[in-house]
């Protein structure tokens, strides 16, 4: 994902402050693709610099409220109908079960105890937000039913990590192994 586009498509929506497209971007998307701040304020003075968007107003101490441009929502929906989606996913939750064999079995346990609830926690909070939906707390316009569709994705995504840790508890526990160090070349 691109977070040039992640910040137009927010942007489509409403116009807005780097410091608003900050809590939003961390609302909406931190747990699919986190930014910090440095990153969206660089971010926004290239867009603005492309003519992708433009400042709305200037308020207080020099807090700009930003639009998309027609430029803007050109390109973000070339992004959206006419590139290839990149799949790679990175997960440290499965990185780190690559070497799980480096640990004792108490230490897999209370990982995967930790992981398991933290997935399983995550998966309830979207389902709250998913079923305030439905309830139509947010509405029922296009970017609402984006959002619960996205939503919903988070919510079998996270719901399957939680099991898959579940799962990982029933394997039985791998043996810590002290890595076998390469032979070294005899000098000649």
């Amino acid at each position: 994902m691109s977070l040039r586009h992640a910040l137009l498509g927010l942007l489509a929506e409403q116009p807005a402050s780097g410091w608003d497209l900050t809590r939003r971007f961390e609302e909406l998307l931190g747990q699919v693709w986190p930014a910090g701040h440095p990153q969206i304020y660089g971010e926004l003075r290239k867009l603005q610099d492309d003519g992708l968007i433009e400042v709305e107003s200037e308020g207080p101490r020099g807090r700009k409220a930003y639009r998309v441009t027609e430029a803007g929502i050109a390109e973000v929906r070339r992004w959206l109908t006419a590139t290839e989606v990149d799949h790679t996913i990175r997960m440290e939750t499965l990185l780190r079960s690559v070497f799980f064999w480096l640990m004792t079995p108490d230490e897999i346990a209370e990982h995967l105890d930790r992981e398991a609830a933290y997935f399983h926690g995550l998966a309830a909070r979207l389902r709250e937000l998913a079923d305030a939906k439905d309830a139509g707390v947010y509405g029922h316009g296009p970017q609402a039913e984006s959002l619960r569709i996205a939503a919903e994705a988070g919510i079998r995504v996270t719901e399957a990590l939680g099991d898959w840790a579940d799962w990982a508890q029933s394997v039985p526990p791998a043996r810590p192994e002290t890595p076998a160090r390469p032979e070294t070349p005899a000098r000649s």
